[in-house]
């Protein structure tokens, strides 16, 4: 493999330390609920520590994988335990580095047992146990350089997931309903099944890249296919290409594959919905930029038309369900939807401009849909209820969680000076070069964003002081340490965006190798 070996195994700590902590965090004691949360923070905190010291130690200039570690695994199958991070995985590692410890203090009381009403499993310890153990398999996911090694936590990251949508889901609005802890189920079997079909589909196609390569490395593979050494059929590739690109649409989420994602966020808890949305749906966005387009080049370029038209779908379909939302949470998922659709777009535009905003745009919904999702709970959690038309006036009452809230929504919308708006430039302007019909029909759905984002604010933050909220309180200190971290990351990186755009852009222009594809000529009328 490429890169230096290190002496210190960073990477496999990076993805240990969560993994163990996970462990620790479900046997303490069921009468120490409390120091089962401050052990997860407190692990979650270490492990950003860990991805921080990553992204200094990464060389943007250097070698496309750095920090390797290649061991053997399961050496009759060609299986090693490979990892490695380029500038994508690297920024990536620490977005989820940097969520986790958010999400745990935002989700502090969701499992008291005053909260869940049921003392089974003792579900303080489980539910912070699940969100640990998830971010050990995405952080291992973005790693990952052996195919197989990849599959394998890919799906594995389901089965924590599943749980912490059906076991732990959202109950501020529940009354008892026993109708509401069906739906909670309905959801989490909906969002298994749909990522289980798509994985057995990719494990078909990761068994037949092993018999045409003889091997699960991905260096290997790319280097041998660059070659010339690799005998790959033209048929044969895009039949492995669709097996791949499946598993990871429905996973991204893109249309028609994205129906289990409005369920899911909607019957989670608003930190498990930031979980589902901002760290685990980023897998399939990555995975399209990491295994797709460097393993199957010329197939990558033959399904860009429908990709694209995939894509533009999802814009404009995710954007006006959103518009027509009466339920606050599922409101941000067809925004979610929206934006994955945007990233897409981006990736499979095949221009630098195009594939660097798409990994900006990873990181930076991230960001924006952690704070909007994670005000939008705190919110949900005062009044108890999802529904738009349930609230009015909070911004008189609460002013500094409907500021919060705003920002949130401005930066869901891509304004000018917060960070999505870079991301969601450079893709339109990076996809028109390329395919300008595409690009001009893509920039309607940041008119529905601005529509369905300001609509809301409108109807849950102005107007007269509704009864059921005329006594809501305003932020608490702990959720302002989650907040205000998010808010600033959002300004300092829409201000300042080159520290991100360094790391990724070596990455983007390998991708762009890879496809040996390179950007459009500007056609510039000659003078008179």
């Amino acid at each position: 493999m490429s890169g230096s070996n290190t002496a210190f195994p960073l990477l496999t700590a990076t993805a240990a330390l969560p993994a163990l902590g996970a462990i620790a965090t479900a046997a303490v004691p069921a009468a120490r609920r409390v120091a089962a949360k401050w052990l997860a923070l407190l692990v979650s905190l270490a492990t950003l520590v860990l991805a921080a010291i990553v992204l200094v130690r990464f060389e943007p200039g250097g070698d496309r994988y750095q920090l390797t570690e290649s061991h053997s695994w399961i050496a009759d199958f060609g299986v090693r335990y490979e990892l490695g991070v380029d500038g994508i995985g690297v920024a990536l590692v620490a977005l989820t580095a940097l969520l986790i410890p958010f999400v745990i203090l935002a989700g502090w009381h969701d499992a008291d047992p005053q909260e869940t009403g049921s003392s089974r499993w003792r579900p303080t310890q489980g539910f912070f146990a699940l969100i640990l153990a998830v971010e050990a398999m995405v952080i291992l996911s973005f790693e990952a350089t052996d195919v197989f090694l990849f599959y394998i936590f890919f799906e594995a990251m389901l089965i924590p997931m599943y749980f912490l949508i059906g076991g732990f889901g959202d109950r501020a609005h529940e009354h008892g309903d026993a109708a509401a802890a069906t739906q909670r189920s309905y959801a989490a079997v909906k969002f298994l099944l749909y990522n289980l079909v798509g994985g057995l589909i990719m494990l078909a196609a990761v068994i037949g890249l092993y018999v045409v390569a003889g091997n699960f490395s991905l260096e290997a593979i790319a280097e041998a296919r660059a070659a010339g050494t690799l005998d790959m059929a033209t048929s044969t590739e895009r039949w492995l290409f669709l097996g791949f690109f499946f598993a990871f649409a429905v996973k991204a989420p893109l249309w028609p594959l994205h129906t289990w994602l409005p369920n899911a966020m909607g019957e989670a808890t608003a930190p498990v919905a930031v979980l589902i949305t901002a760290v685990v749906d980023k897998v399939g966005t990555f995975a399209m930029l990491r295994f797709c387009l460097q393993l199957f080049p010329e197939a990558s370029k033959w399904a860009t038309p429908v990709i694209l038209v995939l894509a533009l779908i999802s814009i404009i379909y995710g954007a006006l369900l959103a518009v027509g939302q009466r339920d606050i949470k599922r409101l941000v998922a067809y925004a979610s939807i929206s934006h994955f659709g945007f990233i897409i777009l981006g990736i499979f535009a095949m221009t630098s401009q195009g594939q660097s905003g798409a990994t900006l745009y990873m990181v930076n919904h991230g960001i924006s849909t952690a704070a909007l999702m994670l005000v939008a709970g705190f919110l949900i959690s005062r009044r108890g209820s999802r529904l738009i038309a349930d609230y009015g006036g909070v911004q008189k009452v609460a002013p500094v969680l409907a500021g919060t809230f705003l920002i949130g929504g401005l930066a869901t919308l891509s304004l000018p000076g917060l960070a999505p708006f870079v991301s969601e430039f450079l893709v339109l302007v990076g996809t028109f070069s390329r395919y300008p019909v595409i690009g001009i029909i893509a920039t309607f759905g940041i008119v529905l964003a601005a529509l369905y984002t300001l609509v809301l604010y409108q109807r849950t933050m102005t107007g007269p002081v509704k009864a059921e909220v005329a006594e809501m309180p305003d932020l608490r200190v702990r959720e302002l340490l989650v907040v205000a971290p998010l808010i600033a990351l959002l300004i300092f990186l829409g201000v300042y965006p080159k520290p991100l755009t360094d790391i990724v852009n070596p990455a983007v222009q390998q991708t762009m190798s890879d496809v040996h594809k390179k950007d459009p000529k500007p056609e510039v009328e000659a003078a008179k």
